[in-house]
C-alpha cells in the first residue's frame, strides 16, 4: 500500500543494484505513489492461523502500522508474479505453498496497486527477509481491526474480509459442456473431455473476472473440478484441474459434490445447461452457469 509520509527513523542505504521500478510516481494532483511500474502485495490466508500481516519499519511510509508484504513491480512483471516475489523477499512466503484465490486492484490512473489474496496450502512460518518489517505475524481475522493499520489497507480490509468467506468452486458437467459443441465429440468422448480439460488449464491460470462470478474484486481463481461419466471416465487429468470419475450418473455425482461443498462452507458453481440438473444443483445450494458461459470464458483465456 502506498502514500508518502515523513519518517522519524533512518532507512537503510539504497542498494546500488536496485530495480528501476523502485521509484516514486507523481500524479497531476501532486500525490506520490511508490513503484514506477505499479505495486502489489500478498494477503496470505491460513485456514487455522488467520492472515499474515507485516508490522512496517518506522522509516517506511506510515511506519509502525500494519499491512501486507509487498512492493514495487519490476518492468514487465505481472502483478501476481511481483506480489509473490515481494512476499517471498520480505516475509519468506514460499511460492509453492500458496494458491491465488482473488485479485483486487486500486487504480489511480498513473499508478495501480494489486492485492493478491492467496490460500496457504502448505503451512509455513514467515521469516523477515529485509529491514522493511518490524514483525511478521499471523493474525486472526477478528483481531485485524484491533491493530493500527496502514490507511490504504484499513480502507481495503472490509471488502477483503468479506471475500474470505467466499471460496468459489466450479463443478463442470463435462458431458453437457462437450455436448454443446457439434465438433464430433460423440466419436471420442474421452478425447473430447481431455481437450476440454486442457483448455480449462489456461482458464485456471488466467482467472475469471469477478463480475462473471457475481463477486467483489477484480478477478478470482475458482477451483475447477470436471465430473466425467461413462466412456469418458478414463480421461487423463491435466494441470491443477480436478477430475471426478462418476461410478454411475454424472448428475448424481455433481449433486452430491455440490451438497458436500456447501456443507463445507465452499461456494459451488455448477456449470451445465441441463434443466433437470440445474434444478437439482440449486436445491443443493449451488449457483448455476450455462455451458456457453464457461466456453466463452475459455475462449477469452486463450486470446
Amino acid at each position: 500500500m502506498t502514500g508518502e509520509r515523513a519518517s522519524q527513523a533512518t532507512p537503510p542505504p539504497l542498494r546500488r543494484d536496485r530495480n528501476p521500478g523502485d521509484a516514486w510516481v507523481e500524479s497531476p494532483t501532486g500525490e506520490r505513489f511508490w513503484g514506477r511500474f505499479g505495486a502489489a502485495g500478498v494477503l496470505a490466508v491460513d485456514p487455522t492461523r488467520g492472515v499474515l500481516l507485516q508490522h512496517r519499519a518506522e522509516w517506511s511510509h506510515h511506519g509502525g502500522t500494519w499491512g501486507i508484504p509487498g512492493g514495487a513491480l519490476h518492468e514487465g512483471e505481472s502483478p501476481v508474479a511481483g506480489a509473490l516475489r515481494e512476499a517471498n523477499e520480505e516475509a519468506g512466503v514460499p511460492r509453492g505453498s500458496v494458491r491465488p484465490r482473488s485479485f483486487w486492484v486500486v487504480d489511480r490512473g498513473v499508478w495501480s496497486y494489486t492485492t493478491v489474496v492467496v490460500d496457504v496450502e502448505e503451512p509455513f512460518d514467515p521469516v523477515r527477509g529485509d529491514a522493511e518489517s518490524l514483525e511478521l505475524r499471523w493474525v486472526s481475522t477478528r483481531d485485524v481491526d484491533q491493530l493500527p493499520l496502514h490507511p490504504a489497507f484499513a480502507q481495503a480490509w472490509p471488502s477483503l474480509r468479506r471475500s474470505l468467506d467466499r471460496r468459489p468452486h466450479m463443478l463442470v458437467d463435462a458431458a453437457n459442456v462437450i455436448g454443446s459443441v457439434p465438433d464430433g465429440w460423440w466419436r471420442d468422448r474421452q478425447g473430447a473431455v481431455e481437450r476440454l480439460v486442457g483448455r480449462l488449464v489456461a482458464l485456471d491460470r488466467a482467472g475469471v473476472s469477478a463480475s462473471s462470478l457475481g463477486l467483489e474484486g477484480a478477478s478470482w481463481h475458482p477451483r475447477i473440478e470436471v465430473v466425467v461419466e461413462g466412456a469418458a471416465r478414463e480421461a487423463a487429468a491435466s494441470g491443477d484441474i480436478a477430475l471426478t470419475r462418476a461410478l454411475g450418473s454424472g448428475d448424481d455425482a455433481i449433486e452430491a459434490r455440490a451438497r458436500d461443498l456447501t456443507a463445507a462452507g465452499v461456494t459451488p458453481i455448477v456449470v451445465t445447461s441441463d434443466r433437470g440438473l440445474r434444478e437439482r444443483a440449486v436445491a443443493a445450494g449451488a449457483a448455476v452457469r450455462g455451458a456457453r458461459w464457461l466456453l466463452d470464458l475459455v475462449e477469452d483465456a486463450h486470446r
